[in-house]
């Protein structure tokens, strides 16, 4: 009989990275760089008023609300299809964005591209190794966190989040967190200073709603009470000394939120007017049936 690793298909207590949020002050910009620049997709349902824009990748989102710039201590990786097209993208807004912070370099493995305001994103190729059978989408959110916070911070999502997470010395010492199917944070230490938070957020869905929210709130770090479906907190804790080892909100959904599965709409960005092709108006956020793994022929 064949046998498996049944633990390897774990994946803990988080269960879904669902979007990055950071305030711009200028919808018309950021729609240069993430729809034109990028490549990705305006949602066509919600928040379609000049408040604020929520920007689809893959299954996850970038929500953009107007206000005063926020900038994430990090970066996000993006998981994209076409390189050269997205290079080819990223230099024809450049002249709109000239004065801004918006800048791209390639990389050997990715391209990297900072937004008007200074967010940092990576975007890679798909890579079954790497991100799964991703197309488009977040395979992980890396935060900047001070020397000797690694450690604390793995252990505080494995006991007060419930979600597998370890540290690891390498490239300097990071801590790799399961938020969801091949998906991460990444916390990597740095002897740089760290900018102020000025409260943007990160939000996860998660399976066990009720048990974080105890041993959170039991130490106080619950920081607001959205509704039934949803809590906040931010500050990731030494858990013996109770002293702050990083700050970053985070949004938490329960599965029964009402917008949990909600089905994204993803362009594909390489149709255009010159090269319309019937049908090929939409992406998909993964890999189709010719690229699946490498399993035995299943039952029918």
């Amino acid at each position: 009989m064949q046998s498996y690793n049944r633990a390897a298909e774990d994946l803990g207590n988080s269960v879904h990275l669902e979007h990055v949020n950071v305030q711009i002050p200028d919808q018309r910009i950021a729609s240069l760089f993430y729809v034109v620049g990028l490549g990705l997709t305006r949602d066509p349902y919600l928040n379609v008023a000049d408040n604020n824009m929520w920007i689809n990748v893959g299954r996850s989102q970038f929500h953009l609300p107007t206000g005063n710039p926020q900038v994430l201590r990090g970066h996000t990786g993006i998981v994209m299809e076409g390189r050269e097209a997205l290079l080819e993208r990223l230099k024809a807004v450049a002249s709109k964005l000239d004065g801004t912070r918006f800048g791209f370099a390639e990389r050997n493995d990715h391209v990297e591209a900072t937004c008007p305001w200074g967010n940092r994103v990576r975007c890679y190729e798909p890579d079954t190794a790497r991100f799964g059978r991703v197309t488009l989408g977040f395979p992980y959110v890396e935060f900047d966190v001070p020397p000797g916070a690694a450690t604390g911070i793995a252990r505080f999502y494995r006991e007060m989040i419930g979600t597998p997470a370890e540290a690891a010395n390498g490239d300097g010492a990071v801590a790799r967190v399961h938020v969801g199917k091949d998906q991460h944070f990444l916390f990597r230490e740095t002897d740089r200073p760290l900018p102020d938070f000025d409260e943007h957020h990160v939000q996860i869905y998660v399976a066990d709603f009720s048990g974080p929210h105890r041993r959170l709130k039991e130490r106080g770090l619950v920081n607001r009470e959205d509704n039934q479906y949803q809590y906040r907190f931010r500050d990731i804790i030494d858990l013996d000394s109770g002293k702050p080892l990083f700050t970053i909100e985070h949004e938490v959904r329960s599965l029964t939120h009402p917008m949990f599965l909600r089905p994204l709409v993803n362009r594909n960005p390489m149709q255009t007017t010159r090269n319309y092709s019937m049908g090929h108006d939409a992406a998909s956020w993964a890999m189709g049936p010719e690229h699946f793994d490498d399993q035995p022929q299943r039952p029918m």
